[in-house]
């Protein structure tokens, strides 16, 4: 209540750093849609991330990532949760800066491991050492996550609701034209 989302928050970061669960939060926060281009994949492909990348190929899955993220950018104003690899493309980076802001939700590789290493859902997990893996892919993808427009930081011990609150805040006060309301 007494929030005004100017622009979509387009969420970025590692798997695990929160950005579905915290982009829920903060969509009913600030009562503005909350969208997962990772589920709008699924939905428009009737079939699981896994399975696209299984059939398909990563540079397919990506390629359609791509577009989904180019039209839900057009659509109306929300918080719209991405892929891990979704920030990587240039193309990505671009349109989500033009058209949105990115909010790079920070964690650390031992956040990240304690919530992702007991899911098998993850693609790029799935090697003989999924922690060494994590660690570098996490490796590869901060300078890049690093560009994004607003960081903030995932801390082990923060609820939620209490990420969403940092974020919310993060926006009004670093980025007065995409988010305005009360403090």
């Amino acid at each position: 209540m007494g929030y005004e989302l100017k622009k979509t928050v387009v969420l970025v970061g590692m798997m695990g750093a929160g950005k579905t669960a915290v982009g829920r939060a903060l969509a009913a926060k600030l009562d503005v849609p909350f969208i997962d281009s990772d589920a709008e994949i699924e939905k428009a492909a009737n079939m699981s991330i896994a399975e696209i990348f299984s059939r398909d190929g990563e540079a397919f899955f990506r390629q359609k990532e791509s577009q989904v993220i180019g039209r839900l950018l057009e659509e109306e104003r929300c918080i719209l949760s991405t892929g891990g690899g979704a920030y990587l493309a240039e193309a990505n980076r671009a349109v989500i800066s033009e058209r949105g802001v990115a909010v790079w939700l920070n964690a650390d590789v031992e956040l990240l491991w304690s919530r992702v290493k007991h899911k098998d859902t993850r693609p790029l997990l799935r090697t003989d050492n999924p922690r060494k893996t994590l660690e570098e892919i996490y490796a590869a993808r901060v300078p890049l996550y690093s560009r994004a427009d607003l960081p903030v930081l995932a801390e082990a011990g923060l609820s939620i609701d209490e990420m969403a609150e940092r974020v919310a805040e993060a926006l009004i006060h670093q980025r007065p034209d995409v988010l305005e309301g009360a403090s």
